[in-house]
């Protein structure tokens, strides 16, 4: 497809998983090689990490962490869940963090496109983050010291027919010079 209908048709996507389809474990290394060329900030990019979960009793007690009553009681996980981490714990300095989560989330996007592109699906989730990262953390031997960003289930679609989404018009949400100067 091309790079314009691959961006305005890829989605959150979480009812339209396959969950019986297993995904080939060489799928998700291209899909990382392809995040892993995403702009970064700096070195920051050195710093991501990933975990690719395939042991299906590890998924489901990582699931467990984001299915809590409150939480995400609607997510599903697939055949794979790769949590995004970087090394090391963001400072509270604005450019810091500017440059410590702009850096981690062009590569989850550029993984997201990839898997799209080979018609799969996946949806950012960090429930687990309020309250249970060291939980999570536990069960998939992550260091204190590095930050978890994401989870991202991953599994082919049952179906390849996405539209882009409703969203407000440009025209109604971009300003010019000084905000709320419009044209």
């Amino acid at each position: 497809m091309d790079a314009e209908t691959l961006l305005t048709t890829t989605r959150s996507v979480r009812r339209k998983l396959d969950l019986d389809r297993p995904v080939e474990p060489e799928v998700i290394t291209d899909c990382l090689r392809v995040a892993m060329q995403a702009p970064a900030a700096g070195v920051v990019l050195q710093g991501i990490r990933w975990v690719v979960i395939r042991d299906p009793e590890l998924k489901a007690a990582v699931a467990a962490h984001v299915r809590e009553p409150g939480l995400a009681s609607q997510a599903r996980f697939g055949d794979r869940v790769s949590p995004a981490t970087l090394v090391g714990r963001p400072e509270a300095d604005p450019v810091y963090l500017n440059a410590f989560y702009g850096s981690v989330y062009p590569a989850i996007w550029s993984f997201q496109l990839a898997l799209r592109a080979r018609g799969l699906g996946t949806t950012i989730t960090g429930y687990h983050l309020n309250g249970h990262e060291a939980d999570v953390a536990a069960l998939l031997s992550i260091p204190a010291d590095v930050t978890q960003i994401a989870l991202l289930p991953v599994a082919y679609t049952t179906t390849t027919a996405f539209h882009p989404a409703a969203r407000p018009a440009v025209e109604d949400i971009t300003y010019y010079e000084r905000w709320g100067q419009t044209g």
